[in-house]
């Protein structure tokens, strides 16, 4: 198989939240990359940075979320100093995202019909959609080059501000402190000088190409709307011209040829309400909602937990994103309806060639999804590898513990639970993070993190237990006995 292209890919990303508390270390150094067309499952319990990665890749953080380190690759740009100008056109156009509950997503008095239009309808000027794009290259240099200078300033700024803050009380300061902080504040303000100066000369210059396109970009505009108005100004005139020549019977035919013409001038230049409309019935029926034109005015509160999750869905699908990001979304649903949910996204996937981000607490929910799996657990990836490494190979503690319990109506196993509780990431452990509750952590899991062994060329797992030296540890019953009869399943399927 020909290898697919990377769309996105997270290197090293680390993202720490402000609070009363103190720092809380939500994601730590997690890396990884996500292919045209596949799925990836991030898998973990609650607060092991799941939802925060997603929402980082969406640029939709909360305002005391500080990103400390590492990049987000979109074909070729780094989302974290790309400027709001330009994540406007990413963030729900090219990546979307499905959120947990479909209820809190949705405006409980507006009719769903026109929630799912509001995007189309919002970018229907197609004139000015063409002139964005025409400028689109140069506003972006230029936006980009403004917002690496005031991410470069305001980086030295929180770490000035976080050095000052560590020297504590302000009243308890002494003489050579505070000669201190005037010196590095000093500092701050020249290196804010030189940086601006540095950027500020190279804007100038993409200012001014900016400025140049936009009045290149004008004029194509205003000569494509005069070519479009002429050639249908030719058409109506035609029309009217054979309506008034028309024999009784004809003149019918006629009108709606006439009313078709000017419907398409208005098309060409904008989307319409009744366009909008079409597309979301279309929408609506491919994500398997009976009776559109009925649900169409309906309000949230007429719609069960799994169809208000379908709305949620082609809200997301109406500007064809090349990215969808599911956090969580069959959580608040039974199971019945989760198998739907879950079927839909893999079909819609598949049709468009979606590339699909899939964040889950269950790893039974994955198992028919995944085309990779991440593990994660306090802000960090555990494991990485295939779905069928991860399920038939798990190599990690961790892993073996979320494996060993999900429900199953094969083993005859008693399902164990995880003991103990995820650590304060306020202050997290030295070593490996899930050693206090795992029944194999040795003396250096507490001492120092591990780092990640090659299990294949696809799958790694940071765990000591893989150390040559370590000694040697069987996965838990459960989960053998698991993996044994699915390969007897397996096996079974393919002898038919």
């Amino acid at each position: 198989m020909a290898e697919r292209d990377t769309v996105l890919s997270v290197n090293n990303l680390i993202v720490n939240f402000r609070t009363d508390n103190g720092l809380v270390q939500a994601v730590r150094d997690v890396s990884f990359d996500l292919k045209q067309g596949e799925t990836l499952c991030i898998v973990g319990e609650s607060g092991s940075g799941k939802s925060v990665t997603s929402k980082a890749i969406m640029g939709i953080l909360a305002n005391n979320a500080i990103i400390a380190g590492g990049n987000i690759i979109y074909r070729g740009e780094n989302l974290l100093e790309v400027s709001e100008e330009e994540f406007y056109k990413i963030r729900g156009h090219k990546i979307g995202m499905i959120f947990q509950d479909p209820l809190s997503s949705l405006n409980p008095i507006v009719k769903i019909g026109k929630q799912i239009t509001e995007a189309t309808l919002i970018n229907s000027d197609k004139l000015k959609l063409m002139y964005n794009d025409l400028i689109s290259d140069d506003l972006i240099r230029y936006k980009n080059t403004l917002a690496k200078m005031n991410i470069q300033i305001d980086t030295e700024k929180k770490k000035l501000d976080a050095w000052i803050a560590g020297l504590g009380d302000k009243s308890s300061l002494t003489a050579e402190q505070k000669a201190e902080i005037r010196q590095k504040q000093a500092e701050f303000k020249q290196f804010a000088q030189n940086t601006k100066n540095e950027y500020m000369t190279q804007a100038k210059t993409l200012k001014q190409a900016l400025d140049q396109k936009s009045r290149e970009a004008k004029a194509e505009v205003k000569a494509y709307k005069a070519k479009v108005t002429a050639e249908h100004k030719e058409k109506e005139a035609k029309l009217k011209e054979r309506l008034r020549a028309a024999a009784p019977g004809d003149r019918e035919a006629v009108k709606k040829e006439l009313e078709e013409e000017q419907l398409s001038f208005r098309n060409q230049l904008s989307i319409t309400k009744a366009e909008a409309r079409r597309r979301a019935l279309e929408i609506m029926r491919e994500v398997g909602i009976p009776e559109p034109e009925k649900r169409f005015n309906q309000y949230p509160f007429e719609f069960s937990g799994g169809m208000r999750q379908r709305i949620v869905i082609a809200i997301a699908l109406t500007v064809s994103p090349e990215i969808l990001i599911c956090d969580e979304p069959t959580t608040a649903l039974d199971v019945t309806i989760q198998a739907q949910i879950l079927e839909l996204i893999n079909r819609i996937k598949a049709e468009r060639n979606l590339s699909c981000i899939f964040i889950t607490h269950d790893l039974g929910v994955v198992a028919n999804m995944a085309d990779r799996v991440a593990v994660m657990y306090a802000g960090k990836i555990v494991e990485y590898g295939t779905a069928d490494e991860i399920f038939y190979d798990p190599r990690h503690p961790y892993t073996w513990a979320l494996l060993s319990s999900i429900p199953d109506v094969d083993s005859k196993e008693k399902l164990e639970a995880i003991p103990g509780t995820p650590p304060n990431m306020i202050y997290p452990p030295k070593g490996d993070a899930f050693a206090n509750r795992s029944r194999y952590a040795m003396n250096i899991d507490y001492r120092e993190q591990p780092p990640y062994y090659k299990v294949s060329d696809t799958h790694y797992a940071a765990t000591w237990l893989l150390d040559p030296r370590a000694p040697q540890v069987e996965m838990p019953r459960i989960v053998k006995e698991r993996i044994r009869i699915s390969l007897e399943e397996d096996s079974h399927e393919q002898e038919k």
